[in-house]
């Protein structure tokens, strides 16, 4: 039989368009990653973990919750042929669990579907789709997920979360009979790693590792990930002297990374130029993009993040916003897109003079409230943030220094 030319220039034969087409959507292609406005779809592909994290914010997993592939199915379908209530011009498929890695074998049909249908429907995001998930680890090295990145790894963004040097790492970090789980995570960098060398990794503090912040981001360094994304929790965890604990650890951290050069090709979130000011009167943004993301639970429903489904709430309801079936429900997702820091945010907040960069969450923000309101700011992170800003300006002055130190050394003398 004579070919025949699909649109993109795919042929068919005896298999029939459906096929053809798979082969083509299926096949990996470089994202291009441009900075313009990229819609964040959540898959909560299950509550079952293989870990038992101290501080877990998922407060109520259920091991036998899992996603159906056809309800991602309906998902998708939903999302790409209401353009209009989706208009942005990427999309960023996301898979978090539990331990979304739990779930490969549905992972891959979801991307398999999301690529065929985006071609078949002619949509913006069939080759501006990136897929992303961030992991334990542990199951990095398996043969599953080592086939899916095979097929997709120009299109995957893959984060693994560590914590540190075995003794900090598995302070929180581990397994369901409590055990540590560092040694099932580190024997998996290396690979990750050679697949990705510009990858980052994910660390979270709690007053139980604080005093270790600094050994611990280093290591991961030596480890040889370059950029580290490390936060401190949003609850109210924190104890009195924790403040000063933090700035001890960043100055501590600054003062090896700059002995060391690190700060010539490493990064570590907790230093930033751009936090520590006051706010511009035009500073109207909320800190997220709640209300702008889409999360869906297992039952297809959506919420505005997914820090608003039922397991991660301790004292509210949860707040959906529609599902797959009756579709997005407008009235509900409006609070949420009128959210702004001057709308939830007291005058002291607003007033502050190192007010950039001091960080919420807003499901906390609304399980922590007075009355279930998405609308009070939870400022449990005060002090922590003043101390962040003390020790990071102490960052950049010293980075200034190392700078002129190279400017004036011999050619011979220049760090690489």
């Amino acid at each position: 039989m004579t070919p025949v030319r699909l649109s993109g220039g795919l042929a068919r034969d005896d298999e029939g368009d459906a096929a053809a087409v798979r082969r083509h959507a299926a096949a990996p292609r470089p994202v291009t990653r441009a900075p313009q406005q990229t819609k964040t779809v959540t898959f909560i592909l299950t509550e079952e973990c293989n870990f038992r994290c101290s501080y877990c914010y998922l407060v109520d997993k259920k091991a036998h919750r899992r996603m159906p592939f056809e309800t991602a199915r309906d998902v998708i379908d939903y999302l790409l042929t209401h353009r209009e209530l989706f208009p942005e011009p990427r999309i960023n498929w996301d898979f978090i669990g539990g331990e979304p890695l739990l779930e490969i074998d549905t992972i891959e049909r979801i991307i398999d579907y999301a690529q065929l249908r985006a071609y078949e429907l002619d949509h913006p995001w069939f080759g501006r789709a990136i897929y992303s998930l961030t992991t334990n680890g542990t199951l990095y090295g398996t043969p599953r997920v080592q086939r899916l990145i095979e097929r997709y790894r120009d299109m995957l963004s893959i984060t693994i979360s560590i914590d540190g040097p075995e003794h900090v790492h598995d302070i929180a970090r581990v397994d369901r009979e409590g055990r540590g789980t560092y040694q099932q995570v580190v024997r998996n960098i290396p690979l990750w790693l050679e697949q990705w060398p510009d990858a980052s990794t994910k660390v979270t503090i709690a007053h139980e590792n604080l005093r270790y912040l600094s050994e611990s981001i280093l290591h991961l360094m030596d480890l040889g990930i370059r950029e580290v994304n490390a936060n401190v929790v949003f609850e109210d965890v924190w104890h009195d002297g924790d403040d000063l604990l933090l700035e001890a650890q960043l100055d501590e951290l600054g003062r090896e990374m700059i002995a060391r050069g690190l700060w010539r090709n490493h990064s570590c979130s907790f230093f930033n130029r751009g936090i520590g000011r006051a706010l511009d009167t035009c500073d109207t943004c909320n800190w997220c993009g709640t209300g702008k993301m889409l999360a869906v639970d297992v039952e297809g429903n959506f919420y505005p993040c997914n820090r608003f489904v039922p397991f991660s709430l301790v004292r509210r309801d949860p707040r959906t916003i529609g599902n797959v079936r009756d579709g997005l429900d407008l009235n509900r997702l409006r609070p949420f897109l009128a959210l702004t820091r001057q709308a939830q945010s007291t005058r002291e907040c607003l007033t502050c003079e190192v007010a950039r960069g001091c960080a919420w969450c807003q499901g906390l923000n609304y399980d922590d409230a007075d009355s279930p309101t998405i609308y009070q700011r939870a400022t449990h992170l005060c002090l922590m943030h003043k101390a962040r800003v003390r020790a990071n300006e102490r960052f950049w002055q010293m980075v200034e220094q190392a700078r002129a130190q190279d400017a004036q050394a011999p050619a011979s003398e220049a760090q690489p």
